[in-house]
């Protein structure tokens, strides 16, 4: 079969009004914007709990519904090797990465691997980001619009075509505050129903015993164990050496100086740990919800996914769960969940991508030419500009995509951002721990890593062995970090200039933000009001699902989701406005 439901008219209904609620909030978000420095970080006046789920759904893509549903399919509980190895990238933010991001009190990641190592590893970073950035966020849209072409029913070109409308409209006229808000809302609609499904995935299975019972009598036990014996599956897939190099991947990945800027929006150093273990928790918590539906897939429903027609049919795992375990009426919230998972790691790029041209690369070009670059109170169109006009890119290379057979891009485009990503965040990380570098360091450890990606890509074509993930991954590190740690011993050899550079940045990195002194006053009760307004809207919308219900356990289950949200509006709303949140 082409795909195994189309979607009814009230499904469409639910869509397009999250789709417009989205738009509102760009537009209501607009008014806090003065400066730059607003539209790029909230002005650095972001509450832990907003910046929190922002960081959150920045982290979060359709991919978990998609191909870690598929991993989760095929491999059980190796799935939640990727998830715990994010939560413990975020552990590291709570610790000690956090608090130092924000006291860098930047708007831009290459503006602090400027003051870490020089103007011009800043520039290659900058040019390196956003073209990595537009790439991915473009593939990102392309690969969900495909999954629900095929599982939904959903004609790929409107898909991409309204969603990236959508974003870009939201983003483009709220800045980072519209995409805090929208973030916050999507990821309080995303919870509620992925714990419902997860949940009745768990009941259709007769409780936990139940799923274990069902596990062992269809003979899945050793593929559902989370760490496999080496050959168990292709590539020696979800072994200690795999799961060690996954850990390592995305340790790495979110406690860099590029990674940094998730925590800009916040107030300061505390509020930034806040929002990071807000992170990890979510993320902890989200490993049963997420895993558990297309585990019962494989258990309940494993010919309906093998029948969906596209090119890994295990991917379509979670959808074909909710479309088997929640009432019609829901379904469309299923989708809006897909769609904000996608929308929200789409946001983010569009932001920071205009801010790093903003902020990176025209200063630079100005003075190239000999020209003042404008100051920051002439730049706030312009960044409205540079938004819309790379949202046009992501939906163009999306399109661009969609020409060509799906199979093998998603692949290919993942491996390039893989080959070209880790390399380059072996400096990036090493460089928040230890100081004494050249400012040739960055160049020389990044380039170092990537000769040693390139070879694991290559070499098989010279008659080598393909390299396992894990291989490329241990080589890549462990190259790059030697080459960083063997430029140390230039460090006396390096300008006193540029050695009194670094002296500035780690202080500045390790010293606290006075909130009052450095940025004024807060509008946290204003935030709760109009994010609780929004989500009020939002429950109440779901609430109006209820006569489409199609039976009582139904109606419980929108009346669980629509309250959840509705209610926790009502209270940011309450409290807001009680302590005079319109202030």
């Amino acid at each position: 079969m082409s795909h195994p439901a189309s979607l009814h008219w009230i499904q469409y209904v639910t869509i397009a009004a999250y789709l417009l609620l989205m738009l509102g909030m760009g537009w209501a978000f607009k008014r806090f914007n003065k400066d730059t420095s607003d539209y790029f970080r909230g002005g650095c006046r972001g509450t832990w709990w907003l910046v929190g789920m922002g960081a959150f759904m920045s982290s979060f893509s359709a991919w978990t519904f998609t191909g870690a549903a598929g991993v989760a399919f095929q491999a059980g509980w190796s799935a939640a090797i990727i998830f715990l190895s994010n939560a413990a990238g975020f552990l590291l933010n709570f610790i000690c990465t956090a608090p130092w991001f924000r006291q860098l009190r930047a708007t831009t990641g290459p503006e602090i691997i400027r003051l870490r190592y020089g103007a011009g590893t800043q520039q290659f970073y900058a040019f390196m980001n956003v073209l990595s950035g537009l790439l991915m966020a473009g593939l990102h849209l392309f690969g969900l619009s495909i999954f629900c072409s095929a599982v939904f029913g959903l004609p790929i070109h409107w898909v991409i075509v309204i969603l990236g409308v959508v974003v870009l409209v939201y983003s483009t006229a709220g800045g980072n505050w519209a995409i805090m808000a929208t973030d916050f809302l999507q990821g309080l609609i995303l919870l509620p129903v992925t714990i419902l499904t997860a949940w009745l995935a768990l009941r259709a299975m007769g409780g936990w015993s139940g799923f274990q019972d069902m596990v062992a009598t269809q003979g899945l036990t050793e593929d559902f164990r989370m760490i496999k014996e080496p050959g168990k599956f292709a590539a020696s897939a979800f072994t200690w050496g795999w799961a060690s190099a996954m850990m390592i991947k995305s340790v790495m990945g979110f406690n860099t100086l590029t990674s940094a800027p998730r925590f800009f929006s916040v107030k300061n150093g505390a509020d930034a740990r806040k929002a990071a273990l807000f992170c990890f928790v979510v993320m902890f918590v989200g490993i049963i919800v997420w895993f558990l539906p297309p585990m019962a897939a494989r258990l309940l429903y494993a010919d309906q996914v093998n029948a969906v027609a596209i090119s890994k049919p295990a991917e379509s795992a979670y959808a074909v769960a909710c479309l088997n375990l929640l009432p019609p009426a829901l379904i469309g919230m299923v989708v809006v969940s897909m769609f904000s998972a996608t929308m929200s790691s789409m946001d983010h790029g569009l932001n920071r991508n205009a801010a790093i041209i903003i902020k990176d690369i025209y200063p630079a070009l100005a003075r190239l030419f000999g020209k003042t670059p404008r100051e920051d109170s002439r730049l706030l169109g312009a960044s409205r500009w540079i938004s819309f006009a790379l949202g046009i890119l992501i939906i163009g290379l999306s399109l661009y995509y969609s020409l060509y057979d799906g199979a093998g891009i998603f692949e290919i485009m993942i491996n390039i951002g893989a080959y070209l990503t880790l390399p380059m965040a072996v400096p990036m990380f090493l460089g928040l721990f230890f100081r004494r570098t050249p400012n040739w360091a960055a160049f020389a450890s990044a380039g170092a890593a990537l000769l040693a990606s390139l070879w694991a890509a290559v070499s098989p074509k010279f008659g080598a062995r393909e390299w396992l993930f894990q291989e490329t991954i241990f080589l890549t590190f462990l190259t790059g970090s030697m080459t960083f740690f063997l430029s140390m011993l230039f460090w006396e050899k390096s300008s006193a200039i540029y050695q009194k550079q670094v002296a500035e940045f780690f202080q500045r990195m390790h010293t606290p933000v006075d909130f009052e002194k450095e940025v004024g006053q807060a509008n946290d009760l204003k935030q709760l009001v109009f994010v609780g307004i929004f989500a009020m809207a939002s429950g109440i919308m779901i609430l109006l699902l209820l006569p489409f219900a199609g039976s009582a356990d139904g109606a419980l289950q929108i009346t669980f989701i629509g309250l959840s949200v509705a209610l926790t509006g009502l209270i940011m709303w309450g409290i807001g406005r009680r302590n005079g949140g319109e202030r």
